[in-house]
């Protein structure tokens, strides 16, 4: 017996199965999206875990802009900060 074309795979469902291989292309090429975003070691866009200081377009850093950024950054404790200030 030959078919015809008018059977189950000829009326709807080469239909369900054209519908099933694109959702299962697209499931494909995000999974290597978010594959190449992990192992580039960028999440959220981001290249560097650690966020980069403020560039000043105004000139070099004063002393005492460093010594605050470093504070703040934990670079140095309470007390360093307070006797490098007194020093500047």
């Amino acid at each position: 017996m030959m078919w015809d074309g008018n059977g189950y795979w000829g009326s709807w469902g080469g239909w369900v199965m054209l519908m099933f291989m694109i959702v299962f292309v697209v499931a494909v090429i995000v999974a290597i999206v978010f594959l190449v975003r992990y192992l580039s070691g960028t999440p959220g866009g981001s290249s560097s875990p650690v966020a980069a200081p403020p560039t000043s377009t105004s000139g070099p850093e004063l002393p005492k802009d460093i010594l605050k950024r470093r504070y703040a950054a934990g670079e140095i404790d309470r007390d360093e900060y307070l006797q490098k200030l007194g020093d500047l």
